[in-house]
C-alpha cells in the first residue's frame, strides 16, 4: 500500500486567547518507517499528537490515520493508533495484567484475541503481571505504558518522549523494542529531546518550530545539511601563533600542541586543512575528526527559524 500511515494537510490550531500552536502544518508519515518528530519545547508537537488522539479539536486543515480521516471516521482513526504519552497514567491499584485487560476492553478487543501476557512478556514485565502497578519502578511504569498502547494491535504507534527520565540501560531496551515493533510492520512516530536517539532510530525526521514544519527529510539527508566539520590536529611542537588560512572557518587551541580547526565541507576538505598546516611548517603527529550530527542541524535550523 502506498497510502501514508499518517497524512496531515494544512493543520492549524489556535487556542482561546489567540495562541497559535499549529500554523499550516503538512507532512506524511510513510507506512512501515520510524518517523521522528522533533522541536523545541512549545513548538506544537504535543498539540499535534493530541489532535491525532482526538483530545484536542483542530481549528482547520485535515488529518488521517491509516487512511481514516479523524473527523469523518473517528472510531477507525482511533483504532489505528496507539499513543504513549509523556505522563504516566494508569490506576495504581490495578495490576499490570488488569490494566491491559481493562484497556483491551475499552477498545472492544474480544477476550480470545487479547494478548495481555504476551505484551507484558515483550516488555519484560511478565513477573510483575499481578503486582500492584504503584509498586513498579519508573522504568517499568514506562514500559507498561507502551504495552497499554499496543493492546488493540494498532498499525501506528506514537511514542511521546518515551525515554524521558529513564536510565541509559532502559533507554537501550526501549530502543530495541522500538526496532522490534517496526520490524513487525508497526509504523512508529517518535518525539524525543535526545537527538542521538532520533539519529539512531529514525528513517525520516520532521522538525517543527513555532507551529511550522521547518524540515522534513530522510535522516541521512538531514545530517548531510550540516556543512561544518572539525579536525583536531596534534602538532610536533608548541603553537605560538595559530596559522591563518582561507579554508579555516575557526581555529581554537585545545592544548599546547593541539588545534581544533573548523571548516565548511562545501569549501574545503580535510586534506586541504592538513596541507595548510604542513605548509606552515608544522609536522602533524595525530589527527581526529568530528562529523556533524543531528544536533548541529537542529540548532542551525531552529536558530534560522527564530531569526
Amino acid at each position: 500500500m502506498t497510502e501514508a500511515a499518517i497524512e496531515i494537510r494544512d493543520l492549524s490550531k489556535t487556542y482561546a486567547g489567540g495562541k497559535r500552536a499549529l500554523d499550516g502544518v503538512s507532512f506524511d508519515v510513510p507506512r512501515g518507517e520510524v518517523f521522528g518528530l522533533l522541536g523545541p519545547n512549545g513548538a506544537g508537537k504535543s498539540t499535534l499528537i493530541n489532535i491525532l488522539a482526538g483530545i484536542v479539536t483542530k481549528t482547520s486543515g485535515s488529518a488521517s490515520i491509516w487512511g481514516f480521516d479523524i473527523d469523518a471516521h473517528p472510531r477507525n482513526a482511533k483504532a489505528s493508533i496507539g499513543i504513549v504519552n509523556q505522563e504516566i497514567t494508569f490506576d495504581p491499584f490495578f495490576t499490570p495484567l488488569e490494566t491491559l485487560e481493562n484497556q483491551a476492553g475499552f477498545y472492544g478487543v474480544p477476550k480470545v484475541k487479547r494478548r495481555s501476557l504476551d505484551l507484558l512478556r515483550a516488555m519484560g514485565l511478565e513477573d510483575k503481571a499481578n503486582a500492584y502497578s504503584r509498586t513498579l519502578s519508573g522504568g517499568m511504569k514506562r514500559r507498561l505504558m507502551v504495552a497499554k498502547a499496543m493492546v488493540h494491535s494498532p498499525p501506528v504507534i506514537i511514542l511521546d518522549e518515551p525515554t524521558a527520565g529513564v536510565d541509559i540501560e532502559l533507554r537501550r531496551q526501549l530502543w530495541d523494542y522500538v526496532r522490534g515493533l517496526n520490524a513487525r510492520g508497526v509504523t512508529v512516530v517518535l518525539t524525543t529531546h535526545y537527538l542521538e536517539e532520533a539519529e539512531e532510530l529514525c528513517d525520516r525526521i520532521a522538525i517543527i518550530n513555532h507551529g511550522r514544519v521547518i524540515a522534513n527529510e530522510p535522516t541521512r539527508a538531514l545530517i548531510g545539511m550540516a556543512q561544518e566539520k572539525q579536525v583536531v590536529v596534534t602538532l610536533d611542537r608548541d603553537v605560538t601563533e595559530p596559522p591563518a588560512n582561507a579554508c579555516f572557518e575557526k581555529v581554537e587551541a585545545v592544548g599546547e600542541r593541539s588545534l581544533a580547526i573548523t571548516y565548511r565541507k562545501d569549501r574545503a576538505n580535510a586534506g586541504e586543512v592538513l596541507a595548510a598546516m604542513t605548509a606552515g611548517g608544522y609536522g602533524i603527529v595525530d589527527v581526529t575528526t568530528r562529523e556533524a550530527d543531528l544536533e548541529d542541524v537542529f540548532l542551525n535550523l531552529t536558530r534560522a527559524a527564530n531569526g
